[in-house]
């Protein structure tokens, strides 16, 4: 995965997960200059990140500043870009809609990093829900540095 330079996680509406993954990514330590970015799979309109997710966020000394959920775009794809999705029914969907999308590109963050459980998806939980999906994400993206890194 050397020849990743940029990361995508990509989930649901794009308010949630994939920005925390995003924030969290950008706050791992890294040892080459990797563009991370998060996108929604069913993005109507741009929403800010979800109250819930942010106050996580804040809380552990993360934030990010103007956040505004984008459309996953088949541009996004390309040879040196790794789309990552929290489930596999969204690995599915973007594989079946998104022309450039291939198994290489997209792939499951639990698979990508050994991890045995998906993503759970807060929305409608409690903080405590979120921040239980904060920790989660945050264990598997130090995972996922290693990963891209090798």
């Amino acid at each position: 995965m050397k020849n990743i330079n940029r990361v995508i996680f990509a989930s649901g509406s794009g308010t949630s997960r994939a920005p925390m993954a995003a924030a969290i990514f950008h706050a791992t330590e890294h040892s080459r200059p990797i563009i991370c970015e998060a996108r929604g799979l069913i993005v109507q309109f741009p929403e800010p990140l979800n109250q819930k997710a942010e106050a996580i966020l804040i809380s552990n000394g993360t934030t990010l500043k103007d956040y505004s959920s984008k459309q996953l775009l088949d541009t996004d794809f390309s040879e040196s870009t790794l789309v990552i999705t929290m489930e596999e029914t969204q690995r599915q969907k973007i594989l079946s809609e998104y022309a450039n999308a291939t198994e290489e590109n997209t792939r499951l963050l639990n698979e990508l990093v050994g991890d045995e459980l998906e993503v759970m998806d807060p929305y409608g939980g409690s903080v405590q829900t979120y921040g239980l999906c904060y920790e989660v994400l945050k264990a598997s993206i130090e995972k996922l540095m290693r990963v891209i890194e090798a």
